[in-house]
């Protein structure tokens, strides 16, 4: 699972050929998030508000290059590294 960003202690990362919708993967510690690139909305798992909002935040400002990264992956082509949130 190619992590493609990491910022603040929180890692992004997708699988390769993973099941739609289209979605990343968000770690903080021993908590996981699987959002939904288009609504970020938590499909399964939870982060900590703090956590959880700051990926959300990201992934706002990272849309098109999310769902580039995610055609990549169902591709099983490694996806680019995106820019950490600052």
């Amino acid at each position: 699972m190619p992590t493609i960003s990491a910022f603040y202690g929180i890692l992004i990362r997708m699988f390769f050929n993973d099941h739609a919708p289209p979605h990343f993967h968000a770690r903080y510690g021993e908590f996981e998030a699987t959002i939904d690139i288009d609504t970020l909305v938590v499909i399964q798992g939870q982060l900590p508000s703090r956590a959880l909002n700051l990926a959300q935040e990201w992934a706002m400002i990272h849309r098109e290059e999310l769902l580039e990264a995610w055609r990549l992956c169902r591709e099983n082509r490694p996806p680019r590294k995106i820019e950490p949130l600052a």
